[in-house]
């Protein structure tokens, strides 16, 4: 039965190894899929930040993390004179060029990424800045695309969202699966999975990042 997974991980990874209460090793996560459900192909849908790497949305379906690592070093380069004492950019710099190593890795590991930049957006109720790269709709749209090449499909991720592409999958025939973080789960995701639900939390022993 071939198998792809998707990861969606703005609700997967939200908050990190403090929310989730250890740290993945993405190596390890990768092999596990591949053994435990023979994913031939991992998609993964993150936001980056990108500093105004110039990404276009018209032509592009996502940055490519090698050319933001030498936009982040050359922005770097610019910086010079803050190696010393650092301000509060030069360290900000440092901080997501250390990011998209990380997704550069993933790429070594053999994922597929579609990465967007990061967007700052005023939100109203709260009154307060955030950032957001709203990967769903590239997700749902990919998935899509994909139909005709799997027979199963592995969605790590318990955004309600998903619903009305995975009912769609269900219904021309393709096995669904859901593996996602049970209290970040939508309720009607987990109905929607049954018994094909898997939570993430108790992959712990078997994707955890260990110290050598």
């Amino acid at each position: 039965m071939k198998t792809y997974a998707y990861i969606d991980a703005s609700n997967l990874f939200y908050g990190g190894e403090k929310s989730l209460g250890f740290k993945i090793d993405y190596k390890k996560l990768g092999q596990y899929l591949k053994l435990k459900y023979q994913a031939e192909r991992i998609l993964y849908f993150g936001g980056v930040e990108a500093h105004n790497y110039p990404f276009d949305y018209l032509k592009q379906d996502s940055i490519d993390i090698d050319h933001l690592k030498d936009h982040l070093l050359e922005l770097l380069r610019g910086q010079k004179d803050n190696i010393d004492i650092p301000d509060a950019k030069t360290i900000l710099l440092h901080r997501h060029l250390q990011r998209a190593k990380f997704f550069s890795k993933l790429k070594q590991f053999g994922y597929h990424l579609f990465l967007k930049p990061v967007k700052a957006y005023w939100d109203q109720v709260f009154e307060i800045k955030k950032r957001k790269a709203n990967c769903d709709v590239d997700m749902t749209l990919r998935m899509m695309l994909d139909k005709d090449s799997f027979d199963r499909v592995l969605i790590l991720s318990g955004d309600g969202d998903f619903l009305p592409v995975l009912k769609y999958l269900k219904k021309i025939g393709k096995e669904v699966l859901v593996l996602a973080r049970g209290e970040r789960t939508a309720r009607e995701i987990r109905q929607f999975a049954g018994p094909n639900f898997r939570d993430f939390a108790r992959l712990r022993a078997f994707v955890e990042f260990k110290e050598k």
